[in-house]
C-alpha cells in the first residue's frame, strides 16, 4: 500500500516524521501519568489529616486522664491537710495493723504495708531506651521549641519508631496498674476489717483509732498513686502529639507534591497542544522543539518533586 503524495507533504514518511506524529501521543501519557501522581498524592493528604485528627482525639483522651489524676491526686493532698490540720496525725502502727489483719503477713500485704508507710510505690522494669530522634522530638515539645524546629526533628523520626515509643509508653502505664492490683485489693480488705472492728469495739476502740490511722496513710499512698499514672498519661498524650504533628507535616509535604505534579501535568498537557498545532499548521521545527522542551520539563519536574519535595 502506498502512502499519498498529500499526506507525506503533511507529515513526511521518515523517522522525523514519526517522531513528530509520536509527540502528542507521547505528551498525552505523560500528562496522564501527573495528573494521576496528583491524585494520588492528594489522596495520601487527606489520609494523613484523618489519622492526625485520629491520633488528635486519643491524644486528647489521654490529657483528659492526666487531669482527671492530677485533681484526684490533689484531692487527697487536700483531704490530707485538713486532716493534718484539725486532728492529730500518728505515724502508721505497723505492728499493731499487722496483728489486727493477719492478711498483711502475705507479700501482696508486705507491699502494701510498705506502700501505707510512706515507701513509695513499686518500682517499674525499666523500658527499651526510646529512638534518639524521638527523644529530641519531646524534648523540643517540652521546652516549646519552634514547630519549624520541630518539624525539623520529626522528619528524621519513623512512624515505627513512633509507634515503638507509643508502645513503651502504654506498657509502662499497664505495668503500675498490674504492680499496684494486688496492693489496693490488700487495702480495701484491711480497711473492711477494721471498719467491722472498729463498729464492733466502738469509736474510742484501739481499732478506731487504727482504722483513722490507715485513712490518713491511704490518702498519702492514693496521692502518690495518682500522680504516677498521671506521668504516665501525659507521657503516652506526648507521643501522640508527635505523631499529630507528624501527620500534619507529612499531609502538608503530600499536598504540596501534588500541587507541583499538577504544574507538571499542566506543563506536559501544553506541550500536547503545541505538538498538535505544529502538525495541522506544518510548522515542526520551532513549535516542535518547543512541545519536546515542555515535555522533557515536565518530566524533570515531576521526578524533581518525586524524589526531592
Amino acid at each position: 500500500m502506498e502512502v499519498p503524495e498529500e499526506l507525506k507533504s503533511v507529515v513526511p514518511h521518515t523517522t522525523w516524521g514519526r517522531i513528530l506524529t509520536a509527540t502528542p501521543i507521547v505528551m498525552t501519557i505523560v500528562a496522564t501519568a501527573l495528573a494521576g501522581l496528583a491524585s494520588s498524592e492528594m489522596t495520601r493528604a487527606q489520609y494523613r489529616r484523618s489519622l492526625a485528627a485520629q491520633q488528635q482525639s486519643k491524644a486528647g483522651d489521654q490529657w483528659s486522664l492526666f487531669q482527671a489524676k492530677r485533681l484526684r491526686g490533689t484531692s487527697q493532698r487536700t483531704t490530707l491537710d485538713i486532716l493534718e490540720a484539725t486532728s492529730d496525725v500518728r505515724p502508721l502502727d505497723a505492728v499493731a495493723l499487722r496483728k489486727a489483719d493477719p492478711a498483711l503477713e502475705s507479700p501482696a500485704g508486705q507491699q502494701a504495708l510498705a506502700a501505707l508507710q510512706g515507701g513509695g510505690l513499686p518500682a517499674l522494669p525499666a523500658g527499651p531506651a526510646l529512638d534518639p530522634n524521638v527523644k529530641a522530638a519531646l524534648d523540643a515539645v517540652e521546652n516549646g521549641k519552634p514547630e519549624t524546629e520541630i518539624a525539623l526533628i520529626l522528619a528524621k523520626v519513623s512512624d515505627k519508631a513512633l509507634d515503638d515509643a507509643l508502645g513503651v509508653a502504654r506498657d509502662r502505664a499497664q505495668a503500675l496498674d498490674v504492680a499496684l492490683r494486688p496492693v489496693n485489693r490488700v487495702i480495701d480488705e484491711a480497711e473492711a476489717r477494721l471498719a467491722r472492728q472498729a463498729a464492733d469495739g466502738g469509736k474510742s476502740s484501739p481499732a478506731a483509732a487504727l482504722r483513722r490511722d490507715v485513712t490518713v496513710a491511704r490518702l498519702r499512698y492514693t496521692a502518690q498513686r495518682y500522680d504516677a499514672e498521671a506521668r504516665l498519661n501525659q507521657a503516652i498524650a506526648n507521643v501522640y502529639e508527635l505523631e499529630v504533628r507528624k501527620s500534619n507535616t507529612e499531609a502538608e509535604r503530600l499536598h504540596t507534591r501534588s500541587q507541583r505534579f499538577f504544574y507538571g501535568m499542566l506543563a506536559a498537557q501544553g506541550g500536547v497542544v503545541i505538538a498538535t498545532f505544529a502538525i495541522a499548521a506544518r510548522q515542526r521545527n520551532a513549535l516542535w522543539w518547543l512541545a519536546a522542551g515542555a515535555g522533557v520539563a515536565a518530566i524533570a519536574y515531576a521526578i524533581y518533586v518525586y524524589l526531592i519535595v
